[in-house]
Order: structure tokens, then C-alpha cells, then sequence
């Protein structure tokens, strides 16, 4: 069974940064997806980026395009997004998921493709 947990969400003021890592219970990366995806207040989950972990392409939402960018840790199976020059409108609950996916599937960030999901994490912006 896949374990995914979040960490490094919290307060922030507007016009700051946060790093988000999402530790895994997996041992093998080999054609797994590793995605990020958000849920604020009264809205549906949206994706916010996604890497193939073969290749380390990436995928990112145009809302954040520019401020927010996914990286992966080979060496510790590691997941991390940075979120920089954060606005009121980043606030919500960070997720991470992942899944044995194509890398185009992998990069067109659907959130139904997803089998694992860790808990989340809280990224609040004032």
C-alpha cells in the first residue's frame, strides 16, 4: 500500500514562500507520477503540478506558472514544490498523489488517474 505524507504547510504572508515535501513509503519510481493538487474553501480540487519520475518532466498549472515549481529527490524519494510570491488566492489544502501513469497522462494533470493520496497539508496566505 502506497503512504504519502505532506509537511511544510503553515501560515504565510502574501508575497512569501513555502516549501512543500511529500515523503513515500514507495522504494521503486520506475513510470510512477508524483503530483500536486490543491483544494480551497468551497471549490473542487484543482492540479497544481505534476512530475514524471523517468524522465523528471513537469507539468505545471498556469495559476502558478512562474511561482510555484515540483522537484524530486532521487536519492530519499522526495518530493518537494515550492511556492514562491504566494497570494491569498494559493490558500488551501495541499495534497500530494501518485500513480504508475504514461508521461502524458502524467502531465495532463487529471485528477481521477490518481490511486494514492496522502492527507494534505495547510497552506494558508494573509
Amino acid at each position: 500500500h502506497v503512504q504519502l505524507v505532506e509537511s511544510g504547510g503553515g501560515p504565510v504572508q502574501v508575497g512569501g514562500s513555502l516549501t512543500l515535501n511529500c515523503s513515500t513509503n514507495l522504494l521503486q519510481f520506475a513510470d510512477y507520477c508524483m503530483g500536486w493538487f490543491r483544494q480551497a474553501p468551497g471549490k473542487e480540487r484543482e492540479g497544481v503540478a505534476s512530475i514524471w519520475w523517468n524522465s523528471g518532466r513537469t507539468s505545471v498549472a498556469d495559476a502558478v506558472k512562474g511561482r510555484f515549481s515540483i522537484s524530486k529527490d532521487n536519492a530519499k524519494f522526495n518530493l518537494t514544490l515550492q511556492l514562491n510570491s504566494l497570494k491569498p488566492e494559493d490558500t488551501a489544502v495541499y495534497y500530494c498523489a501518485a500513480e504508475t501513469l504514461s508521461e502524458s497522462n502524467c502531465l495532463s494533470q487529471r485528477e481521477s488517474a490518481y490511486r494514492y493520496w496522502g492527507q494534505g497539508t495547510q497552506v494558508t496566505v494573509s
